[in-house]
């Protein structure tokens, strides 16, 4: 899949799971992501790790939902 079609829907969607040709799963956000499209990599920034991913290597994308978060006091 082409990263602009990946891009296009994080803008429209704001939040998206994406899985990799390697089969990695990321869940990305329009204020933690940054797409080079010179360079084809989406850049996945979290309070762990700075991610540089292969921008055209997304095989599929999931619409993520809002939803509550249960806690362990339920």
């Amino acid at each position: 899949m082409k990263m602009e079609a990946v891009k296009a829907q994080l803008e429209q969607w704001g939040e998206l799971i994406i899985t990799t040709a390697a089969g990695d799963q990321y869940e990305i956000h329009l204020g933690d992501t940054e797409f080079d499209l010179q360079n084809r990599v989406i850049r996945l920034k979290t309070p762990s790790a700075v991610y540089l991913i292969e921008g055209d290597a997304v095989e599929s994308i999931t619409m993520h939902y809002g939803h509550k978060v249960e806690g362990d006091d339920d």
